[in-house]
């Protein structure tokens, strides 16, 4: 059977979704999947996989897609962050009986992807997205499509669709941010952009960006003429924003914790995550239970402080004390949470916008100021306190001495000034140990040979005592020997 493309797959395989929960790492699981198909979603994409991981590794493999096989869950696109057509390829090779589409990430702009190199920090290589993408359309059996993220220009931008369609990409998924567009520095993305991709390409494309409403997705693709909607971060704070509804809080909670029960395994950390999304505005007020909620170690810890959320809201309104939290709904009805936009700072008459770090700061205040006021980062204030004298200066770390054959940090003892690494590799070539890293190779060695000796010595004596036994005979044994001997010649 030839392979679907365009708008014919759009059509076919994925029935023509307009409602589509996007990639989220660590957020569009199984169960969540679940939980927003049921409440209007008609398409789903798995987390944010990474290719090289996937191929190496089985567990991966089985944890992030072979254990969530699930019927209900199609049609699914899985995604993958890479940048080497061939290990982009084998990870999609090895996911294509799962799932009806692969999808390239080409949007996230996370520290993690920059270090990476991959997501938006590929959309200047446009060679080598041509490569990946015709590679993996010619090999696969089923589509490619591509997320992007858009240029500050609109005609690159569509230069850029227009090179991925060129290259084989099935279906086009845009968030009209730009790569620097992230943290308190989200603002509005732009349909315009959009709208001129959705012009300028002969596939289907989805928007994505400024979706907390049904209302936003049809005004959406009103003004764009896109395919279908896709949300994150508004399918997050309320799963059922494609059936038009804002729910109370504890329903879709509640819900939620039914299909983790129903659909095991769930790591906690992403249950523990999707109710503190769940429960963001309610959280702002009771902060007792945000602290309660981040340190339960149990799915029935979790449970039992979503139950308490509930009682206080339920409490809270039937004594009809209820806390404006500055919101256009009550704190215990699912909305969006809409990101404050930066802080202005006047200098000379002109308003200019205060770094991101000061913004981000003032999110929650540090309990010792004097150290906040040096800069470090939350981590870095919990190592303090665990360690007074911990020294966070590049300039005044020491300096440690490098492995003589990959350049890392060598053992202080190791016998052969080498890397753990580098040791392990030239004591198991030498039969060496090296007591600093723990190598016992010599020592297992001579113990292994001391028991084979050892084996070899008691087969020897055991053998001697056989033969003893055998020459070994009674003087009535030896008689009847001799009787039988003469009875026989007689005979």
């Amino acid at each position: 059977m030839a392979k679907l493309q365009g708008f014919e797959f759009w059509r076919k395989t994925l029935r023509e979704a307009r409602f589509v929960v996007a990639p989220m790492v660590d957020q569009s699981e199984l169960a969540w999947r679940l939980l927003s198909r049921r409440h209007g979603a008609q398409l789903c994409y798995t987390p944010m996989l990474h290719a090289q991981v996937f191929v190496r590794d089985a567990n991966y493999r089985k944890e992030n897609l072979y254990n969530e096989v699930c019927e209900e869950d199609r049609p699914l696109i899985t995604q993958f962050c890479a940048n080497d057509p061939e290990v982009f390829l084998q990870a999609a090779v090895l996911a294509q009986d799962y799932c009806d589409a692969i999808d390239l990430n080409l949007g996230c702009p996370q520290m993690i992807a920059k270090r990476g190199h991959y997501g938006v920090f590929l959309q200047d290589e446009w060679e080598l997205l041509e490569r990946m993408v015709s590679l993996a359309n010619e090999k696969l059996s089923v589509p490619v499509t591509c997320k992007i993220r858009v240029f500050k220009e609109i005609e690159k931008t569509v230069r850029y669709a227009q090179m991925l369609e060129k290259a084989g990409c099935q279906l086009l998924t845009v968030h009209g941010r730009t790569k620097d567009q992230k943290g308190a520095m989200t603002g509005i993305a732009s349909w315009e952009h959009i709208q001129a991709v959705r012009n300028a390409v002969n596939i289907p494309v989805f928007a994505n960006g400024n979706i907390h409403h049904l209302s936003d997705v049809e005004r959406c693709i009103q003004e764009t003429g896109v395919q279908g909607v896709m949300s994150a971060e508004g399918n997050l704070h309320n799963p059922a924003l494609f059936e038009g509804r804002s729910p109370p809080v504890w329903e879709m909670a509640e819900e939620y914790l039914e299909v983790v029960k129903q659909y095991p395994p769930c790591s906690l950390s992403y249950i523990r995550a999707h109710l503190f999304k769940l429960w963001h505005h309610t959280l702002q007020i009771h902060q007792d239970l945000r602290e309660e909620l981040a340190k339960v170690k149990t799915l029935e810890g979790l449970a039992h402080v979503s139950a308490q959320l509930k009682q206080r809201c339920q409490e809270e309104i039937s004594g009809g004390d209820e806390k404006d939290g500055g919101l256009p709904l009550p704190h215990w009805i699912c909305q969006p949470y809409v990101r404050p936009p930066p802080k202005l700072a006047v200098t000379n008459g002109s308003c200019q916008v205060v770094e991101v770090k000061s913004t981000v700061c003032q999110k929650r205040a540090l309990e010792d100021s004097d150290r906040a006021a040096e800069g470090l980062s939350k981590n870095k204030l919990k190592k303090r306190s665990r360690n007074p004298n911990k020294n966070f200066c590049p300039e005044l770390k020491p300096k440690y001495l490098k492995c003589e054959q990959c350049g890392n940090p060598k053992g202080n003892k190791c016998v052969f000034s080498l890397c753990r690494a580098c040791c392990k590799k030239k004591a198991f070539k030498e039969v060496a140990d090296c007591p600093s890293h723990g190598l016992r190779f010599k020592t297992k060695a001579e113990k292994q040979k001391a028991e084979e000796d050892q084996q070899k010595e008691c087969e020897r004596t055991e053998g001697s005592v056989t033969e003893r036994d055998r020459n070994k005979q009674t003087p009535q044994v030896a008689a009847a020997s001799c009787r039988e001997m003469t009875e026989q010649t007689e005979a």
